[in-house]
């Protein structure tokens, strides 16, 4: 009787195609060895950036009901990016964009502790 076990061998082409991919999503298929949960991690981890560098440079207060709807169209938002993030930096580029915007409030928030703006 056969065993219905597939061994799953990377061929030197699928290497390849790994080796393309951007350091984040590399970093999450090593830790995971699996591309969906990858995928996944890369699409939570895009979200929570984008939210975050959007919370510290551009919002405003608004009504419960406008949050959620730009809340919700930056979610569908970052699906879309986490195509282009496959093979692209996009989520590199989200963390040193949160890091300026964490230095710049960091510094602001200084400033009118010491009384200067």
């Amino acid at each position: 009787m056969m065993n219905n076990m597939f061994v799953l061998a990377l061929t030197s082409a699928d290497q390849r195609a790994i080796d393309k991919f951007s350091p984040t999503l590399r970093f999450f298929y090593n830790l995971t060895n699996s591309p969906a949960l990858a995928n996944w991690l890369l699409w939570i981890t895009l979200t929570g950036l984008a939210v975050l560098v959007y919370k510290l440079g551009f919002a405003k207060k608004l009504p419960l009901g406008k949050s959620i709807v730009i809340y919700l169209f930056l979610i569908i938002g970052c699906l879309f990016l986490t195509f282009l993030a496959i093979f692209l930096p996009i989520a590199e580029g989200l963390m040193v964009a949160a890091l300026i915007l964490i230095i710049y409030k960091v510094r602001l928030n200084r400033e009118k502790k010491a009384g200067r703006i």
